[in-house]
């Protein structure tokens, strides 16, 4: 079934109660209207036999004058039935209205011979005449005298009512159902914008950067039950607040720590590097210029990962990156070339379109992009595996993807490839170590060119695909990752 809204169901409940409240209502008015008919009928119909059993003679004469006069001298009942039983048989039948009496065949209404004597009125159906009310009485002869009352007058009082409570029924049904809705609808306005705050929070980047929590419910009044789930809310988003202000605090210290942390690194790094060269240009030991090539070669990976670690900072303090034509076609073609030379034991593939493409960004960070998904490829697969550099344009976006038929990624890592530190699986090893930094740094300078990376992998197939808008394009900031640190 459809779900419906709280207003739909407070409306429909609020209706189905009135029905049934109507419905209980009507059915014991109409009960207690028709017992009090009956029993005023039963009374008439006592008295009208009274007034019948006054004829003078017996019902064997014949004699069928009515009396002058019923129940003291006010008009005798409409179409009154009085019969003649004897010995089990109806010997007369007598129909009394308004305009006279009239005499009818007994044969017509055998059922008056069932009617008991001295017992209670009962109900019988004598055909052409319609239902009546029958009493049995007991003549000094030994004979009965059945009389009888139509039912028309209590069943048409009966009917009428019952109409007239279907009508009014039905009025209030739809008076309540309007005057309901207009009520309810007022009355959840307050919820309505309990639900509006909530919606906007939700639709707020709070994973990361200054957040602006300044969405609060109005209504907030701790002596309703709204009331009391704004008020909760609102504490709730204080709190939440807090944290955010907290977490940002924190955020930006670290941001700023790393900054100046790789800053600072920098030229030391260098100084190092610099004289570990140097020594090495003289005469020493086998052992000593081992050493020399050793420190050199960590103080270079350690200037790699101090320069990452710059990047990303810059990049989250929203440094802005220089904006240009870029022509992504020459640095495609230059970095498939480049990763060529640097792993010539793979098969590498390139498919280019027939026109250049052209994004608006910075042509040093884009290269990065490239280069860090190609050593990636190159890294994370045995020899021999084929790397497939795909170059297009569709729709005001440019697509880049780069595809190797390698042994994949392991699942529970292809959530987090992106975050920082993240280290690959033992099915993609690498000889050298990685700093796990290479796919952080494409996911956050795609973002800042206002693009998005995705990746998809199983075994056989491991596809990274990068979304830039294309010259001209205007496409909103996609939300960014959360910056994790381990």
């Amino acid at each position: 079934m459809r779900p419906h809204s709280l207003r739909t169901r407070l409306v429909a409940t609020t209706l189905l109660l009135v029905a049934l409240a109507s419905a209980v209502v009507g059915v014991a008015t109409t009960l207690v209207l028709q017992h009090f008919l009956y029993t005023r009928l039963d009374s008439d119909l006592r008295s009208a036999s009274a007034v019948f059993s006054r004829f003078e003679g017996s019902p064997h004469s014949g004699q069928a004058t009515p009396p002058p006069a019923f129940g003291g001298g006010g008009p005798r009942p409409p179409d009154a039935v009085l019969a003649d039983v004897v010995n089990g048989q109806v010997t007369a039948t007598r129909v009394f209205s308004r305009d006279g009496f009239g005499t009818v065949p007994a044969s017509e209404y055998p059922d008056l011979i069932a009617v008991v004597p001295q017992a209670p009125p009962t109900s019988a159906d004598l055909g052409p005449l319609g239902m009546y009310r029958l009493i049995s009485t007991v003549r000094p002869d030994g004979s009965r005298q059945v009389t009888g009352l139509p039912e028309s007058s209590v069943t048409d009082i009966i009917a009428y009512v019952v109409v007239a409570e279907v009508i009014v029924a039905a009025s209030t049904l739809l008076v309540a159902g309007f005057a309901g809705a207009v009520l309810v609808r007022r009355e959840l306005r307050p919820l309505e914008r309990v639900a509006v705050t909530a919606t906007r929070v939700s639709n707020l980047q709070l994973d990361r950067g200054e957040v602006d929590l300044a969405e609060r419910v109005p209504d907030a009044d701790p002596r309703t039950e709204v009331g009391q789930v704004g008020a909760a809310l609102n504490r709730m988003l204080d709190h939440v607040g807090s944290a955010l202000e907290a977490r940002q605090d924190s955020e930006t210290q670290l941001r700023q720590f790393i900054a100046d942390a790789s800053h600072e690194l920098r030229t030391p790094l260098a100084a190092i590097r610099g004289y570990a060269e140097l020594t090495r240009r003289t005469t020493l030991p086998e052992e000593a210029t081992y050493s020399l090539v050793r420190i050199s070669s960590q103080a270079e990976r350690m200037t790699t990962l101090v320069e990452d670690l710059l990047l990303l900072a810059r990049l989250d303090a929203g440094r802005p990156l220089e904006r240009g034509e870029v022509d992504l076609t020459r640095l495609v073609l230059d970095a498939v070339s480049d990763a060529h030379a640097a792993g010539p034991d793979h098969d590498w593939l390139l498919t280019l379109p027939d026109e250049p493409v052209t994004v608006p960004g910075d042509a040093s960070r884009l290269a990065q992009v490239l280069a860090n998904l190609l050593a990636n490829a190159r890294t994370h697969t045995p020899a021999g595996t084929s790397v497939t550099v795909t170059l297009a344009s569709d729709a005001g976006q440019a697509r880049i993807t780069v595809v190797d038929d390698g042994p994949g990624i392991a699942p529970e890592l292809v959530p987090h490839v992106f975050e920082r530190f993240a280290r690959g699986s033992t099915s993609r090893s690498r000889e050298n170590g990685s700093t796990g930094l290479g796919l952080a740094i494409v996911d956050a300078v795609v973002a800042a060119h206002r693009g998005s990376v995705r990746v998809t992998s199983q075994p056989g197939r491991t596809e990274f695909a990068v979304l830039l808008p294309t010259a001209g394009a205007v496409t909103p900031t996609p939300p960014r990752r959360p910056a994790r640190t381990h």
